[in-house]
């Protein structure tokens, strides 16, 4: 991250998102990152061309619920595709390990699964100041780097 912005992109190479409907999946925990990360990831998709009313959000409770909340979502069969956003911050136990295990495996699971793109948007970082860094600050947002992660599959 510290070579790239995550909010850079090129706008010319990213089909329109007109026309498509996204669900954001969005973790309650550390929720001054996980809004930012949201309202990044809103704004991609508004600037490409995303209806504000073809965009949906379930908040869920922790990272570790969110291929849940994803797997909802992608019940209904409405969704071009599904962000998940989240942070995890390293603590002092091996529960940072456990949890962003679970959640990548989840999310990749439903990748495979599902025929719908599940973007994995979660931080995992070992300081608050590192995610505050990729929710806005001086690394970009990385809920817009989701954004447009979903725009791209949504075009393969």
């Amino acid at each position: 991250t510290n070579l790239k912005n995550l909010s850079a992109y090129d706008k010319n190479k990213i089909e329109s998102g007109a026309g498509t409907v996204h669900g954001i999946v969005v973790s309650e925990w550390n929720h001054e990152i996980t809004n930012a990360l949201l309202e990044g990831a809103i704004e991609a998709l508004r600037d490409n061309g995303v209806r504000e009313e073809d965009i949906d959000v379930l908040y869920v409770p922790g990272s570790f619920e969110l291929p849940l909340g994803a797997l909802r979502l992608l019940n209904t069969e409405k969704y071009n595709s599904v962000i998940c956003l989240g942070c995890v911050i390293q603590g002092e136990t091996r529960h940072f390990d456990f949890i962003c295990d679970a959640v990548s495996h989840g999310i990749m699971d439903l990748n495979l699964r599902t025929n719908t793109p599940v973007i994995f948007g979660v931080l995992t970082t070992n300081t608050l100041q590192q995610a505050k860094d990729r929710a806005g600050g001086k690394h970009g947002n990385k809920g817009v780097e989701a954004g447009i992660t979903a725009l791209k599959m949504i075009a393969i």
